[in-house]
């Protein structure tokens, strides 16, 4: 249980542990000893970057919710990450991987949307009490920040809760089954990562269309990769947090002027400013691409922008509590079932269209990580396919709200 009091409470020096942490798993997962090899071949290095700083939490170190860097990390460092992993984003290149991608993607969002449901009423034929509850406090108002962060991300999630009126207990909770689930299942996927050739090979599953894209994004670094000097971090620096100021100043006009003309309009998260931030540092990502801003890939923009994402990811797990695990193991039970769903539906259509596992993998992981961890899932299969993620996971904040809202009705109708 944590402490009523933690032990730090000096942000900086919470940052510095979890730059410590970070900097220990990279450490070992990149080193040659024969006990890490073999150790990180079954547990993801992403997974420990959630988990270990959830320990500091769980342990009464550090305060999760009353730390700022959270806050910190998802408005600065999140808009300004996704700039930079789209800056060399090649659109034809990707057009060329044709339908099977968006349909795997679109796959994963609908296996999102009725697996809630689904997983209530399975659930509930057990256990009513599991998903039960009134008012603020019933169940199903908190599964749908799950869904909203299933179908989207953080922006979606935190809608769901202003738009279902959850408890700020319940969603505590939440948080943690979704951050628990999303990671065993992300770990699952990174292990198919390494096995990708076996499978598609067995699936007879097409990638030509992923080894054109890997040649093509290949000979574009092999054009303009150089030694990144002082000028290259500045101006990585200059455009990612530029584009992030203008996606704050363009959000704090836009966000309330759509408040106060059409309100109605909340339930979308239109008035939400981070969905705005989110959506308008993506946007200029994506225009920065058809510019020279683009030839900053070669000097290193998206290890930039990677660096910055694996420090959010350690604020994310900073605020998990273990603890939860225990406390209310029957939400696991619906969490684990849900994504066991929406697993099963991107199998099956895997196997029908013979979609290569990467598609299968990123079009998942594009919707129950989102931009935070899309990339990563990418790049397990080839670093140059991080951009395939962030895209899709783009698309996921478009569609997160309507559907995550859809599933919260779907989820009222059946709870018991």
């Amino acid at each position: 249980m944590p402490l009523a009091q933690p032990l730090v409470t000096n942000d900086a020096v919470t940052l510095g542990l979890l730059a410590l942490i970070l900097g220990l798993v990279f450490y070992t997962e990149n080193s040659s000893h024969s006990f890490f090899r073999r150790f990180y071949r079954y547990v993801p290095g992403l997974l420990l970057c959630y988990f270990l700083p959830s320990l500091l939490n769980s342990f009464g170190v550090v305060d999760g919710e009353a730390s700022k860097l959270y806050f910190v990390s998802s408005r600065y460092l999140l808009p300004a990450c996704l700039v930079l992993l789209t800056l060399s984003v090649d659109f034809v290149a990707i057009a060329r991987l044709g339908y099977k991608a968006i349909a795997m993607f679109l796959t994963g969002t609908l296996g999102v949307v009725i697996g809630g449901p689904l997983a209530v009423i399975i659930v509930g034929a057990v256990d009513p009490s599991v998903v039960g509850g009134q008012g603020p406090q019933a169940v199903w108002r908190g599964l749908t920040t799950i869904a909203g962060s299933w179908i989207g991300g953080g922006a979606n999630q935190t809608a769901m809760k202003e738009v279902f009126q959850v408890d700020d207990a319940l969603f505590s909770q939440m948080v943690a089954v979704d951050v628990l689930c999303a990671s065993v299942w992300m770990a699952v996927l990174l292990f198919l990562a390494g096995r990708a050739a076996d499978i598609d090979r067995r699936m007879g599953a097409d990638t030509a269309a992923i080894e054109d894209l890997k040649t093509r994004v290949a000979r574009f670094h092999a054009e303009h990769s150089r030694i990144t000097t002082l000028p290259d971090l500045i101006f990585i620096a200059a455009i990612g947090f530029g584009a992030t100021g203008l996606a704050h100043a363009a959000a704090g006009f836009i966000a309330p002027w759509i408040g106060l003309h059409a309100p109605g309009l909340a339930r979308l998260s239109l008035t939400s400013p981070f969905f705005w931030i989110v959506v308008i540092a993506t946007t200029a990502g994506l225009a920065l691409s058809f510019t020279p801003a683009r030839r900053l890939e070669g000097a290193g923009a998206s290890r930039v922008g990677s660096a910055m994402l694996y420090i959010l990811v350690a604020t994310i797990g900073m605020r998990m509590d273990v603890g939860a695990v225990f406390r209310s193991p029957g939400l696991f039970v619906v969490g684990f079932i849900w994504i066991g769903i929406h697993a099963l539906l991107l199998v099956i259509s895997a196997r029908l269209l013979k979609a290569p596992v990467f598609y299968m993998a990123v079009g998942s992981q594009a919707n129950i990580g989102g931009a935070a961890s899309a990339p990563v899932v990418a790049s397990a299969f080839h670093p140059t396919l991080a951009p395939v993620g962030v895209l899709l996971a783009v698309l996921g904040y478009s569609l997160g709200t309507y559907a995550a809202w859809i599933c919260g009705v779907m989820m009222a109708a059946v709870a018991p």
